[in-house]
């Protein structure tokens, strides 16, 4: 059996362990990086960027629906072909997965393909086309994200049932979709299919969809997923599905009894659990799933790390990113630590959500007396240019002192605003450091000074409270 040794040995090319090689590479310590399926993880492949290039080509279609009130006719109206767009959607998936092999090699971090299996704190096993390889190392980092939970009767070995991955593969329009789950995953998909004429029906346990956001958020997408022709079920579980004449019966259960659905393709979006059981057998402390990590993303085996999905925390690519570059510098005997004071969060609904910091009623919450300053996009001359006027910046001061607690952001371009407010919320920025800062017009950024100006009493756009 071949046996190679190295300083640092990463388990999984996703979003936290490729930055985490690349940057050990940087940094001169000798390390090897294990993928068993595709560089890049489940984000650059099979999830963050796939998604978005289906529902911006989603969203440019409905739009041309819109475009007569400018002066735009579109006479024969729009066609889709959703082979040609799986294919664009794969050259975007290919330029950036690519990417990723040639900087782990710019960056002399060395790159092995197979299946590992975790021996003991230093010693990792690893079955390659080529046969079995022993790699040895000084320092671990398990990065070996996180798949779609199964729930029982819906197995997605069957056609009908699609997880995330397979829905993102969708060569055709399904003419019906039951989603299960109205979580971020679920509305995204469940509204991208919508707008090109899937009629889609939620079925959410809770009492609500996006669980955990603001309520005035949840209002605006449910009132825009009315307008889309999707029909929400809260407080309804999926029982199971059997094969009907016209496709599939999907059997749930209502606060009225018990219900049944019509759907040719069921997609179910109920969450995610941690790839740990590579290390079940390291003794690591464990919680739901998730390897327990200190600041350091030190477990409490010395030498072992975890970072992204698999660890603690929440899981989303950018924070599995920071906490690769973290555990890089840690390694390398830096006094790094993750000390950040946010990690933001967006969905991309539509509208678009972004927050960074506490949302309004999680202030509340934990006790802190708020002031509130919000601007509707109606009031931005960029918005109302562009046609999108749904929405709102809000923005959550601590009354105390003017802190900025909070910024949540519904509306255009949400995703791309929000990294001010993170910055601020970092800064430990008041109030009026977003206020005075000038902001360039016309542009969607402009709002979020406003409504940083209205929590103040101060917004001059907009009338103050």
């Amino acid at each position: 059996m071949k046996t190679l040794e190295y300083d640092a040995v990463v388990i999984g090319a996703g979003p936290g362990g490729y930055p985490a090689a690349i940057r050990l590479g940087q940094l001169g310590i000798k390390t090897l990086c294990i993928e068993r399926e595709y560089w890049g993880g489940v984000c650059l492949n099979v999830g963050c960027i796939p998604s978005k290039a289906l529902i911006t080509a989603a969203k440019k279609y409905d739009e041309l629906s819109h475009l007569a009130e400018m002066g735009i006719q579109v006479p024969d109206g729009a066609n889709l072909d959703m082979k040609k767009l799986q294919e664009w959607k794969l050259s975007v998936v290919k330029r950036l997965t690519g990417g990723v092999s040639t900087l782990l090699k710019a960056n002399k971090a060395d790159q092995i393909f197979g299946e590992a299996k975790v021996v003991n704190a230093t010693t990792v096993e690893v079955a390659t086309a080529d046969g079995p390889v022993t790699v040895t190392c000084k320092h671990l980092v398990v990065a070996t994200g996180s798949r779609p939970i199964e729930i029982p009767g819906f197995s997605y070995k069957d056609d009908r049932v699609m997880d995330s991955t397979k829905a993102l593969d969708l060569d055709f329009v399904p003419k019906r979709l039951v989603v299960i789950g109205g979580g971020y995953i679920g509305m995204e998909l469940g509204m991208m299919l919508a707008k090109v004429g899937t009629a889609v029906t939620v079925v959410e346990a809770m009492d609500s969809i996006l669980p955990g956001f603001d309520p005035e958020v949840i209002r605006l997408v449910m009132r825009k997923a009315k307008k889309l022709g999707i029909t929400v079920l809260t407080q309804a579980k999926a029982m199971g599905w059997e094969e009907g004449e016209d496709g599939a019966v999907v059997k749930i259960s209502t606060e009225k009894g018990e219900k049944t659905l019509p759907a040719d393709r069921i997609l179910v979006t109920v969450g995610r659990r941690p790839n740990s059981e590579i290390v079940k057998d390291l003794g690591l402390d464990m919680e739901r799933g998730h390897i327990k990590v200190d600041r350091q993303l030190k477990t409490n085996i010395p030498g072992v790390y975890a970072i992204g999905d698999v660890a603690t925390g929440v899981m989303l690519a950018h924070k599995a990113t920071h906490e690769g570059e973290i555990v890089a510098e840690v390694i390398a005997g830096h006094n790094a630590y993750n000390d950040a004071r946010t990690v933001p969060a967006v969905v991309f609904t539509d509208p678009e959500i972004a927050t960074a910091g506490l949302m309004e009623h999680e202030a509340i919450a934990q006790g802190y007396t708020v002031k509130v300053g919000k601007f509707p996009w109606a009031a931005n001359g960029r918005a109302l240019t562009q046609l999108d006027t749904d929405g709102f910046v809000k923005v959550i001061v601590d009354a105390a002192d003017d802190r900025v607690l909070g910024v949540t952001i519904c509306g255009p371009h949400a995703s791309d605003l929000i990294s001010e407010s993170a910055l601020a919320i970092e800064m430990d920025a008041e109030a009026l450091d977003i206020g005075l800062t000038i902001h360039p017009h016309p542009t969607l950024g402009e709002a979020v000074m406003e409504a940083a100006k209205h929590a103040l009493g101060e917004a001059v756009h907009i009338m103050n409270k």
